[in-house]
């Protein structure tokens, strides 16, 4: 902190503080700010050591000014509040994304719009440039918040391929198709045959893609793909156990569950004990995610990896790329089968 010259009071330092101590112009210590471009090496290691001894902390609202960005991101989840601190997985992967925008000095503000309010007010908020760009986070069919903020030009990349909008919109996911196929493939090799899904919603991409991958191993495998042994859920606990007492009710000799998300797969864990069912000796169960949930039941559960981490530096690192002006892009990353006690 630098002493000002009434009063003794201590005021914060400013880039005229950094250009003394650096012994460089004002104009050098802006360029190093906005980029380092035209700024020999020698000279932005000693605006950044002066930095570092003054305290200075950039103002990112005189230099929005200046640039025309607000320097922050959007995380926008168009889900129910309720929602957000229920599911484990909204909380890791924002935990991800901040923790990826901080190595570059970028905030991040949470948006949860999961009413048809909500989205005006918050996509109104949006294409007024407070945000440089946006990670949007569980975006359903039909609900026009990606289709709005990419017609309005703003950097936008989701979690998870946004259905019916090809390759207009970048997107980071996990190979949802190729993981379910590794589940139904593991309790097949356990010598189960009944087994049954409770399924993601079926207007987002992890819904159709993990049914999806159910149905092929199904069919390689010569097994009867029966619709008795297919719920549908919403990747609530409740619409787990909901989907389990369907199952249940439709196809009791059911000897294995494939749950779309461990989420899920806890109620659906709860209705199997409510029925007198052991879980795995009478029906295996295996779940998505490797979300804490997962090992927050007994038994662990058997599920399949999404790469959390990858998952929110990948959609960090493409957004930062496309607000510097790159075209949209996609990644597809690996997902891994976890073997615990439930399958």
């Amino acid at each position: 902190m630098t002493m000002s010259n009434t009063g003794g009071r201590r005021r914060p330092p400013t880039i005229h503080d950094v250009a003394r101590e650096a012994g460089v112009s004002r104009g050098t210590v802006s360029r190093v700010l906005n980029g380092g471009h035209y700024v020999s090496p020698t000279a932005q290691e000693a605006v950044n050591a002066a930095i570092r001894r003054t305290g200075y902390v950039v103002n990112r609202h005189a230099r929005s000014l200046i640039t025309g960005r607000s320097d922050s991101v959007g995380f926008l989840l168009t889900e129910p509040q309720e929602r957000f601190f229920e599911d484990p997985n909204f909380n890791v992967l924002l935990r991800g994304c901040t923790q990826a925008l901080a190595a570059h000095d970028v905030p991040l503000l949470l948006m949860l719009a999961g009413t048809e309010d909500e989205r005006r007010r918050i996509t109104r908020y949006i294409t007024a440039g407070h945000v440089d760009g946006v990670l949007l986070v569980s975006s359903h069919s039909g609900d026009p918040v990606a289709e709005e903020l990419r017609e309005a030009g703003v950097p936008l990349v989701a979690c998870g391929k946004p259905i019916g909008m090809g390759s207009k919109v970048s997107y980071v996911a996990a190979d949802d198709r190729d993981g379910a196929r590794d589940m139904v493939r593991h309790l097949l090799s356990l010598g189960r045959r009944r087994i049954g899904m409770v399924t993601g919603p079926l207007d987002t991409p992890g819904g159709v893609e993990r049914l999806a991958g159910y149905r092929e191993v199904l069919a390689e495998a010569a097994v009867e793909a029966d619709d008795r042994l297919i719920a549908s859920g919403d990747y609530s606990r409740a619409s787990g156990e909901a989907g389990a007492v369907q199952l249940l009710d439709r196809a009791p000799d059911m000897d294995a569950v494939f749950v779309a998300s461990d989420l899920m797969a806890q109620g659906v864990l709860a209705a199997l004990h409510k029925a007198g069912r052991r879980v795995p000796e009478d029906v295996s169960v295996g779940g998505f995610d490797d979300s804490p949930a997962a090992t927050a039941v007994t038994p662990a559960l058997t599920t399949i990896r999404q790469p959390w981490d990858r998952i929110s530096a990948e959609m960090v690192r493409v957004l930062l790329a496309q607000i510097g002006g790159e075209d949209p892009a996609a990644v597809i990353l690996p997902t891994e089968l976890i073997r615990r006690e439930s399958a």
